[in-house]
């Protein structure tokens, strides 16, 4: 049961009737308070059940971090007395959910629909956690209130800036396949077209069927092998968790990711992507070529980073053990902490690099370089210097990986994706991929 407004106003009225009322105030105050109480109860049994209403959604399902999705809900009223009163849709506070409650009226046998407006500010899903309907008599001085579950789940995709680089990188792509088509003439493992033999063609790339079956001597010209495999490593460990500007690296490097498995979706290649920490948090298997980014969006989107250290040797064990021993491309987005990688990842990287081609990115914080041009008092020196150190570790650490015979990207936020996707494309003109 509920009461409201109306009901405190008249207790006070009952307050200033028994003030004035000298000696009759214990008759006053015993009538007037039955009364109201009588009332009340009244109220309450006239009052529509919010038991008996029937609930049905629809609405969005997914969206974008940054924008909104509409979800709505059907309340259908079978009872017989009219239901008036006000209905709250509750959702997770970083849903943002609005408006927050609203007015409510459905006559016998008809029905409404209420819509919300989310608008989230995580990655994530979320979860509608239930429908507070409230009903109120038809004095308007109390009623019933109940929650009814009405479950919902909106799943908040990862915003993907870095599509804004992708018809660029695109296009340096094609300007790089096209080299290859006219510089490799006749190389390479994946076949291209037939042509007329001419005087200093290699006679083993002579077509003896198709010769056969016209009048001249024909060829067969290859390209380069376009059907790659590249696994693309996402470390949740507790080192993603670190916040550059207002986002936190995991993020940074999941924009990076996508830009990286869009441009090889679109190169042929097969993009394979693994989440991991001390266990695997989410994994995206190519089923054939063809872009995998709807899938490793729909795979990103719940995850967080995880405060723990994340265990290299299960990493490395996982990589290695992931559809067989074709030699690929590794693409571990992680941060280039001395301390972790030189305790954990760097003993181990032997066995991966004898197998594969690593390549280590990483999400520069651009805070930590201009804190090393700090000057100004003693303080900024002393901020300066730890800048410094926290720099020449990073330095000596891909230092370290590059002598081990692995690819680094480090970049600021605004730089990562382009920077991997480059670094991709240039192992793609230098024919190690």
């Amino acid at each position: 049961m509920v009461v409201t407004g109306r009901t405190a106003l008249l207790a006070l009225v009952c307050v200033a009737a028994v003030a004035i009322s000298g000696d009759l105030g214990a008759v006053v105050t015993a009538v007037a308070m039955g009364l109201l109480v009588a009332l009340i109860v009244l109220d309450v049994l006239l009052a529509a059940s919010p038991r008996a209403l029937r609930l049905s959604r629809e609405g969005d399902t997914s969206l974008r971090l940054g924008d909104s999705a509409t979800v709505s809900v059907t309340l259908t009223n079978p009872s017989r007395r009219r239901l008036r009163g006000s209905v709250r849709d509750a959702w997770p506070p970083s849903a943002h959910a609005s408006p927050r409650s609203r007015a409510l009226a459905v006559d016998a046998g008809e029905r409404r629909r209420v819509t919300t407006t989310l608008t989230p500010t995580r990655r994530g899903d979320a979860r509608a956690a239930g429908l507070t309907v409230r009903s109120v008599g038809p004095l308007g001085l109390a009623g019933r209130q109940r929650t009814l579950s009405a479950p919902w789940t909106v799943r908040t995709l990862p915003p993907f800036h870095s599509r804004r680089h992708l018809p660029g990188k695109l296009s340096r792509l094609r300007e790089l396949e096209g080299q290859h088509t006219a510089m490799v003439r006749g190389q390479g493992s994946e076949f291209d077209s037939l042509r007329d033999y001419v005087p200093g063609d290699d006679v083993r790339s002579i077509d003896w069927r198709a010769t056969a079956r016209g009048d001249g001597v024909v060829v067969r010209t290859w390209r380069p092998e376009r059907d790659r495999r590249i696994l693309i490593v996402l470390d949740t460990g507790r080192t993603s968790a670190g916040r550059v500007g207002d986002t936190p690296r995991l993020d940074h490097a999941m924009d990076a990711a996508l830009l990286l498995a869009a441009l090889a979706g679109k190169a042929g290649d097969r993009v394979d992507f693994l989440a991991y920490d001390r266990r695997t948090r989410a994994q995206v298997r190519s089923s054939g070529k063809g872009s995998q980014v709807g899938r490793i969006v729909e795979a990103m989107a719940p995850l967080e980073a995880e405060l723990v250290e994340s265990d290299p040797a299960g990493m490395v064990g996982t990589i290695l053990g992931t559809q067989g021993r074709a030699r690929k491309l590794v693409v571990l987005l992680t941060d280039l902490n001395a301390a972790a990688l030189e305790e954990g990842l760097l003993p181990r990287l032997p066995a991966l690099t004898s197998r594969h081609l690593l390549m280590v990115a990483a999400v520069r914080d651009p805070a930590v370089d201009a804190m090393a041009e700090e000057r100004g008092s003693a303080d900024a020196v002393y901020r300066a210097a730890s800048a410094e150190r926290t720099l020449d570790e990073r330095r000596r650490v891909t230092a370290e990986l590059r002598r081990l015979g692995v690819e680094v990207v480090d970049a600021d936020p605004e730089h990562i994706a382009p920077a991997l996707a480059d670094a991709y494309i240039n192992l793609k003109a230098q024919g190690r991929l």
